[in-house]
């Protein structure tokens, strides 16, 4: 069984910054194109930054592009997102994903995402 649990959430002011990390467990890392993901309050679960397999490509929303990092670290099974130059939206729950993949593709939507984790708070003050 695979599992997904995030942690490094927290209460930051804006222009902040915070280091979110994922760490799987169950199942093969490797072959797994990793994801982070974020919902507010009353809005959808949005994509924020993926990593695929060999860690060579990654793909941020426009929203995050040149503030956030995605990394991984295929030896500890750990997938960190560096939070730099924090806004007030990005206050929401963010959430860890994986899909398994024979491929070196990225993937931008939760459908696309076979496991979740449970998510970890962020709030950023103005």
């Amino acid at each position: 069984q695979v599992q997904l649990v995030e942690s490094g959430g927290g209460l930051v002011q804006a222009g902040g910054s915070l280091r979110l990390s994922c760490v799987v467990s169950g199942g093969i890392f490797s072959i797994y194109t990793m994801g982070w993901f974020r919902q507010a309050p009353g809005k959808e679960r949005e994509f924020v930054a993926a990593i695929n397999r060999s860690a060579r490509r990654t793909n941020y929303s426009d929203s995050v592009k040149g503030r956030f990092t995605i990394s991984r670290d295929n030896t500890k099974n750990t997938v960190p997102l560096q939070m730099d130059s924090l806004r007030p939206e990005d206050t929401a729950v963010y959430y860890c994903a994986a899909r398994g993949t024979v491929t070196d593709q990225l993937y931008g939507r939760t459908y696309e995402y076979n496991y979740w984790g449970q998510g970890t708070q962020v709030t950023v003050s103005s």
